[in-house]
């Protein structure tokens, strides 16, 4: 890590908007707060059924993907998952979105849980949000119509009650409130809504239009309501209150339930770039935080949430074994092989001596920078060394993908997943076989984020080697999910992403 992955990473730059009050930041304010709010207003989603709406007992209970489009533009993402607790329902969601309105722009991420009665009431709630790098929690308990709320805002808490008549919903319960009522074309109700961004509680008017076919023909039952000024809200459930697709401004803002293979390869990449969009959404924190990162020799720990469909990968400085349902438990750090290993040496395919999509390792540029950084060297080792310190001086550290190994090395700009590839050109022009890799690394401080860097086979040993950071090893925090550089070999991330939690057993110094 170079100087460290702290320093590197980039954090979301702070934007000045205009004055909410003025004409030009009045219209930029109700924009992003459509954006943002219908982010996070969604219910889980079934595929649509054709039998008539009827009155629901309980609401649907799963975990569901949102893709969330601006002007046809996918911009974020929601994903939510309704279960059962005791004397009612847990609803949890975790989602990121940036928009840009005027030549100005916003992201926001946010993970929240509400706990709600029977009749979806609000009971108690915890929600975290980050907008524009200003990080907030807030939490609160609803008793006998007032509202208890902790605010925890730049280090600075505060408490305050509101007070209201009548029961108070979250907004991801709107949709399913008159399903749970009585949904009859032509029904309308009024309640209260909690607004966690503005820590208010606000009326909102809920009307059943009437049973109308979604734009890809799902039957559905049509809502409407008046949570965004100006602009309708209109929502489209299945029979199940299953929300299919929401639309403000017609269809200018687009919230459309999807598949999570759909949305893999989207969420996985922006993981992996460490972009601003999923940074929230994705970190990971240890528990017990690690302590001078830099100083270790090896890690233990163990990760649940584990998807178990996931293969298990060795090598590379670790070794990894399943510890219980959805648990694995993953070792790292050992020396680097200077001369050849003893024992059974690991046996490479073909491939990872071959070109790629976009590892071009036949292309001349490239193939003549390998052969200039190896000259004088014997040692596999020597040679690895050299190429992953030349790739972490020559390519400049960005967010943005900088695309193939060639484009690359012509445009010097990249993020990590830039940084492995033209390293793995480099590496398989030499004659060593690479393979690109990806999972999670430490930031000091902060927690593990997910990355990506190359593992080169020496002296008969996959050794993981980190271009972007000029390490040769890897440090152990480098915990390895994947191998591959297509998306499709990356998009099984969204499997494990924002749902895996890092418990540290063992760090050695």
């Amino acid at each position: 890590m170079q100087p460290s992955p702290v320093a590197q990473h980039r954090q979301p730059q702070q934007h000045h908007l205009p004055h909410p009050f003025s004409k030009k930041g009045a219209f930029m304010k109700i924009a992003l707060r459509v954006l943002i709010a219908l982010a996070f207003t969604l219910t889980a989603v079934f595929p649509a059924a054709a039998a008539p709406f009827k009155k629901l007992d309980k609401p649907p209970l799963s975990e569901r993907w949102f893709g969330i489009y601006v002007d046809n533009e996918r911009v974020g993402f929601y994903r939510q998952v309704i279960s059962e607790a005791p004397d009612g329902y847990r609803i949890e969601g975790d989602g990121s979105v940036r928009m840009k309105v005027m030549g100005f722009s916003k992201e926001s991420s946010m993970r929240e849980t509400y706990l709600v009665g029977k009749g979806l009431a609000l009971r108690s709630f915890e929600v975290e949000q980050a907008i524009n790098g200003s990080a907030s929690r807030i939490s609160g308990k609803v008793a006998s119509n007032i509202m208890r709320i902790t605010s925890v805002a730049n280090g600075k808490k505060t408490e305050k009650q509101l007070k209201y008549k009548g029961e108070v919903y979250p907004g991801p319960v709107l949709n399913l409130y008159p399903l749970m009522r009585d949904p009859s074309p032509g029904k309308s109700f009024t309640t209260l809504t909690f607004d966690p961004e503005e820590v208010k509680v606000k009326e909102v008017k809920i009307s059943v239009l009437g049973q109308e076919k979604t734009p890809d023909s799902q039957p559905a039952l049509k809502l409407r309501n008046n949570l965004y000024p100006f602009v309708n809200n209109d929502i489209w459930v299945d029979d199940q209150g299953n929300t299919l697709l929401e639309s403000v401004r017609e269809g200018l803002v687009i919230t459309r339930a999807e598949e999570p293979t759909q949305l893999g390869s989207f969420v996985g990449g922006l993981a992996l770039a460490k972009k601003d969009l999923i940074y929230d959404f994705s970190l990971v924190r240890a528990e017990p935080p690690i302590k001078d990162s830099k100083k270790l020799t090896g890690l233990s720990v163990e990760i649940s949430g584990w998807n178990d469909n996931l293969p298990l990968r060795q090598d590379g400085g670790q070794t990894v074994e399943k510890s219980g349902e959805g648990r694995i438990a993953i070792k790292t750090g050992g020396a680097v092989p200077e001369t050849a290993a003893q024992g059974k040496p690991a046996t490479p395919q073909d491939s990872y001596l071959k070109p790629a999509e976009k590892i071009e390792s036949d292309a001349p540029e490239i193939a003549a920078k390998a052969k200039e950084l190896a000259t004088g060297k014997k040692e596999p080792l020597e040679i690895a060394r050299t190429l992953a310190s030349w790739t972490s001086d020559w390519l400049h550290d960005t967010v943005e993908d900088g695309g193939g190994a060639l484009a690359s090395f012509k445009s010097r700009n990249g993020n990590c997943q830039t940084h492995a590839r033209l390293y793995t050109a480099l590496a398989r022009a030499a004659g060593i076989p690479t393979r690109f890799v990806s999972g999670l690394i430490y930031l000091d401080g902060k927690g593990f984020l997910y990355h990506s860097w190359a593992e080169s086979l020496l002296n008969g040993r996959w050794v993981a080697i980190d271009p972007t950071y000029d390490q040769v090893p890897a440090d152990p925090t480098h915990l390895k999910f994947l191998e591959g550089h297509l998306p499709e070999d990356m998009a099984p991330i969204i499997t494990i992403i924002g749902r895996i939690h890092i418990k540290v057993l063992e760090a050695k110094y």
